[in-house]
Order: C-alpha cells, then sequence, then structure tokens
C-alpha cells in the first residue's frame, strides 16, 4: 500500500477473523480448492499465507497469464472452480489474455485481483487503475469490496456464479486495506496521517483515518464458515429427448459431435462416455472431448470429417457451436436436419437454427438421448463406409510418415509418441502446425486427457496448462506439445515445474518458423516477413532452469530420445525435447480465419 509497507508474515495479535486473507482462504477451504496459482505482490499477500496455512497449496509461477492458465485447466480437470490471485495494475493487464480465453473456452475460473488501498483510490497510488473497466468485457461478473465483512460474501458469488449456466471466469477485487490484519492498517493509515499530531489539522487527519479504519472491519467477526450452495446442471426436458429420439430413429446416416461444452461437469466424464457408446453412433470428438472414448475405439472418426458431415442425413452437435471450426454451419448438409444442445443460447443458433435446439447440459443431454433412443441399428453400412475413409487416411498418414525430409519428419515423431504414450497421460497443445499435425497422429488415452486453448487459439497456453494438469494428475505423463513460435511464451515456466517438482516433459517442434502462417503467406503474398525464427537452442534453455534438455535431429534417435525423456521424467526431472523438423506441407491450405 502506498505510503507506508505491510508485512504479511508479521504477527498482529488480532483474531484470524480480522483479516480479509483468513476470510479469502476460508471461502476456498469450503469449496475444496486445493491449489492457489500466483504470481506473488505485496497487494495480495496476506491471501497466498492465509491459503498456505489453510492446506491450500500455493503455487507461484513466472507470469500471471500461466497463473490463469493453470487455473483453467484445473477447473477443466477436476470440475471444481480454478483459482488464481493476481497483483494490481500490470499483474491483472497481464492475466487478461489468459481470461479471455478462458471465457471462450467456457472455463469455470475466479480470479483474485489485488488493488490499492480503499482510501487511496483515484489519488496516484501505486499500479492503480480501473480494473473493473478492463476486465467487465471479458468475464461473467466482476465485483469490488470495500468492507472487510464483504469479501466471504462476494467470493462465494463469483464462486458460484463462475460455474451456474455457462461457464465461465469472474473477477473480484480486493483492496489491499482489507486483507491485512486489522492492526497493521490502523497503524499505517496512523503513519499516513502523521503519527500522533498535535495540531488540529493533524488531529482531524487522524480522527477520519480512524472512522475509516473502523468501517473497514467493522463486523468482520460475524460471519461462520459455511459451505455454500452449488450450481446445478441444466438439464434436458423429456418432450426433447422424445423428439430427439424420433429424429434419430428416422436417420440413415447420422453423425454425432461431441464438444468440450459436454464435459463441463468433469465427474461426469464416465457417464458421457458410456452414453456415446451405448448410442452407437460414429462420433467426431474436439477439444477437451478428445479422448473421451479412448484409444483406437470402433465408433470414433478422426478423419474426413467434412465429408461425412456434407453426406449426412441428420448431425447431432453436444456442445458445438456452428463456427468457423465447422465453417460456420456450412460444413453441414443443408438437408441434414441438425440436433444441437448447448449452455449458451448463442452458440445453440451460431450461424444455424438447428431442427431440434435444447439450451442445455450437453453431456446430460447425450445420457438422456441414451436412455430414450438405445442403439442405432439403421446406419451400419453408413458407419464401415466411414470407418473405411478412417483407414484409407490412415494408410496415406503412415506412407508420409516414412517420406525422408531434412531432420525429423513430424509424422514420423508423432506415430513413435503414439506408440511409447503412457494409458495415463495428459496432451497439452500449444502451437499452430506442429500441434494440429499432431492431432492426425496422437490418441488421447481417456477422458480429460488433451488440453488445448479453445475457440481463441491462443498460443502461451502450455507452461500454466501443464503446470495445472500435473497437479490434479501427479500419476500421469504430462506432455506439452509446442510448436517453436508459441514455446517462447511459457518456457520460463520450467522454472516452477523444477522448484514445484512437476516433472512434466516438453517437446517443440523447432522448424524455425511460424509455420502455420508462413505457408499461406508466402504462397499468396510472396514474402516470409515476420514468420522467420532460428534453430534455437531451446534444450539449454531448460537446462537453464533446471530441467533436462534433450536434442533430437536425427529419425534414428526418436525412439532412444522419447525412453530417456519418459525415464527422466518418472524420476522427476522435468524434461524438454528439442526436435528438430524437416520443412512439411502435410497441412498445405488449412489456415484458419
Amino acid at each position: 500500500m502506498a505510503g507506508g509497507s505491510l508485512d504479511a508474515g508479521e504477527s498482529s495479535g488480532d483474531g484470524a477473523m480480522t483479516s480479509g486473507g483468513d476470510r479469502i482462504a476460508e471461502v476456498l477451504v469450503d469449496h475444496r480448492v486445493r491449489f492457489l496459482f500466483t504470481l506473488c505482490g505485496g497487494h495480495i499477500s496476506p491471501i497466498l499465507v492465509s491459503a498456505k496455512r489453510r492446506g491450500i497449496r500455493v503455487v507461484d509461477v513466472r507470469d500471471e497469464a500461466s497463473a490463469v492458465f493453470a487455473a483453467d485447466a484445473v477447473a477443466r480437470l477436476s470440475g471444481v472452480a480454478g483459482i488464481a490471485a493476481v497483483t494490481a495494475g500490470p499483474g491483472l493487464t497481464n492475466a487478461i489474455t489468459a481470461i479471455k480465453n478462458a471465457q471462450l473456452a467456457q472455463s469455470p475460473v475466479v480470479v483474485l485481483g489485488g488493488a490499492t488501498g480503499t482510501i487511496l483510490k483515484n489519488r496516484g497510488s501505486l499500479q492503480d487503475i480501473d480494473q473493473l473497466a478492463l476486465v467487465e468485457p471479458h468475464v461473467k461478473w466482476a465485483g469490488t469490496t470495500s468492507r472487510v465483512r464483504e469479501l466471504a460474501p462476494a467470493l462465494e458469488k463469483a464462486l458460484y456464479v463462475a460455474q451456474e449456466g455457462v461457464p465461465g471466469p469472474v473477477f473480484l477485487e480486493c483492496p489491499v486495506d482489507l486483507l491485512y490484519p486489522e492492526s497493521m492498517v490502523r497503524k499505517l493509515y496512523l503513519d499516513m496521517g502523521g503519527g500522533k499530531g498535535k495540531t488540529l489539522g493533524a488531529k482531524a487527519l487522524g480522527t477520519y483515518l480512524g472512522w475509516h479504519v473502523d468501517g473497514l472491519f467493522r463486523g468482520a467477526d460475524r460471519r461462520s464458515p459455511r459451505r455454500p450452495p452449488q450450481a446445478a446442471p441444466t438439464l434436458p426436458q423429456p418432450y426433447e429427448l422424445r423428439r430427439a429420439g424420433r429424429l434419430l430413429g428416422k436417420a440413415e446416416h447420422p453423425v454425432l459431435m461431441v464438444g468440450s461444452q459436454a464435459l463441463v461437469r468433469a465427474e461426469r466424464a464416465g457417464t458421457v462416455a458410456g452414453a456415446v457408446e451405448s448410442l452407437g453412433l460414429p462420433t467426431f470428438l474436439s477439444g477437451m472431448a478428445r479422448g473421451l472414448l479412448g484409444q483406437g475405439h470402433p465408433l470414433q472418426r478422426r478423419h474426413q470429417r467434412r465429408v461425412a458431415l456434407k453426406e449426412a442425413d441428420l448431425v447431432i452437435l453436444a456442445g458445438v457451436p456452428c463456427d468457423f471450426r465447422l465453417d460456420y454451419g456450412r460444413q453441414i448438409a443443408s438437408k441434414a436436419k441438425v440436433i444441437s444442445a448447448n449452455l449458451s443460447e448463442e452458440d445453440l443458433r451460431k450461424n444455424r437454427d438447428p431442427d431440434l435446439g435444447l439450451l442445455c447440459d450437453a453431456g446430460r443431454f447425450l445420457e438422456g438421448l441414451a436412455r430414450q433412443a438405445g442403439p442405432n441399428e439403421r446406419g451400419k453400412g453408413w458407419m464401415e463406409l466411414l470407418r473405411d475413409r478412417d483407414r484409407e487416411r490412415e494408410r496415406d498418414i503412415a506412407a508420409r510418415a516414412k517420406e525422408k525430409t531434412e531432420y525429423v519428419n513430424p509424422l514420423a515423431f508423432f506415430r513413435e509418441l503414439e506408440s511409447r504414450l503412457a494409458p495415463e497421460s495428459v496432451l497439452v497443445a500449444d502451437g499452430g502446425d506442429f500441434v494440429a499435425t499432431a492431432s492426425y497422429s496422437l490418441s488421447p488415452r481417456g477422458p480429460l486427457s488433451w488440453l488445448d486453448p479453445g475457440v481463441f487459439g491462443t498460443l502461451g497456453v502450455g507452461g500454466g496448462f501443464a503446470v495445472g494438469a500435473k497437479l490434479c494428475r501427479p500419476e500421469a505423463e504430462v506432455w506439452i506439445l509446442y510448436g517453436d513460435g508459441s514455446a517462447a511464451y511459457s518456457i520460463a515456466e520450467f522454472d516452477t515445474y523444477v522448484r514445484h517438482g512437476l516433472p512434466v516433459i516438453a517437446v517443440v517442434g523447432n522448424d524455425a518458423s511460424w509455420a502455420q502462417i508462413a505457408r499461406e503467406q508466402i504462397e499468396m503474398l510472396g514474402d516470409d516477413v515476420g514468420t522467420v525464427l532460428r534453430r534455437s537452442d531451446y534444450h539449454l534453455v531448460a537446462e537453464g532452469y533446471g530441467g533436462l534438455g534433450l536434442l533430437l535431429d536425427d529419425p534414428e534417435k526418436i525412439a532412444p530420445t522419447l525412453a530417456a525423456a519418459k525415464a527422466e521424467a518418472a524420476q522427476g526431472r522435468p524434461v524438454l525435447i528439442n526436435l528438430l523438423l524437416g520443412k512439411s506441407d502435410f497441412r498445405k491450405g488449412s489456415i484458419s480465419m
């Protein structure tokens, strides 16, 4: 706080009930929060100290964006809102991209933001900006507090709003003079007023500041900890399920698409997977739904989706909007019937009105539809046709993987990695061309085992996502798939992995290029400006932070390098593989806008 200093480690002699930091920690414990992600700052120190004292693991990262990305990953994997605390001013502005990503990915994240003291607002205090105006467009709800007694109810509201309806991020501003113990705040304000001055002006200022502190802490001890209500799922109506069942019963060429929103209730992932299996439809998975059916499931189709949608007579969209990923709905044949289930009314009708739209939890819709309709028996020939197309595409990829390139063929690398992925593993996708190539070759091993940014397409998610994933799934192998462009955003989190004992494995696909942009830019505009990188020694950067760095520049060394990385991570050390790639046109023409 400007005008003095507060040491969160000092003992004040006050009861715990007078500390706003304690109040916040109590609410987090009530909500079963296990992790608090942060980059430290004086404005938020009491939150961190109080959370640690109550058994919440405080994980400090190297960039505020990574703190929010880590909270986002925890929310997706655990079903409990992820929590990040960032300091005032630049702490919040650094986090804005990650907050926006959570909004568009529909992830329930609570961001606690430090702020200047209540009496110093708009007076030129350190890092004092209009934070609410800045963050409000990117969150479901943003609020601030002016009394200690308001902190707990405001945080309970934030946690509820983050998870009810369409999940998303919320922001709660916590002024610094509400967080420290009362005795410290009184002393600070006394010093701010010039001590026990004897002039009339000094006495008047001292009296005013005393009244202000009285107001800050009045009623601070009145609340008892309690378990607040949890947001209930939005369920489909029985008549909607009956109508969906009738449409499905008439279909000869049905296609099911399942997206991230079908797994907003992480604890029901297995039940949703069982429903999809029961329906027996050819199924395309995207986002967090990748891996829902496990590896090599006979219902899952991975290739030729555009062709299948053009030939389908019924398309079921479970948590999938008709945005750019479906060519704004144009990938679906105009004569096809469309059933869409979505928590968002906007997404439900985006670009194409469904024949049957259900404003509900998409996962619960699939469960209800499976009970209503049972397995589909009319489309066996259709299923075999799509299966044959998949097999043909897999043969083509296998042939492309054998092509000789300078350094390492990316398809050859991913085919070897696919054969070595542990049954319990999580894949974190952070890149463009390299990551998209991986999506053709790698099969997530189970539900909730693939993390990508989502519709915002944000680069830089990797470091924070990996932190959250490894904490939620400590026994899993956590792999970050980095492009060499995206790696630079969060490679510093290797320091976090080492300090917090998080042995993740990162693979940097190093082709010295922003390849996804360069490929089309050069062909369309004849210039590679802004797209050229170096084949930098990313493995040495990781070693500088205390990890193990491995250089992979020879296809003959793929298998032993992967084995070495897995063995080292199993011993508790994070690893980075700097994978030098040959140029490839495998994804030519794939740029999205």
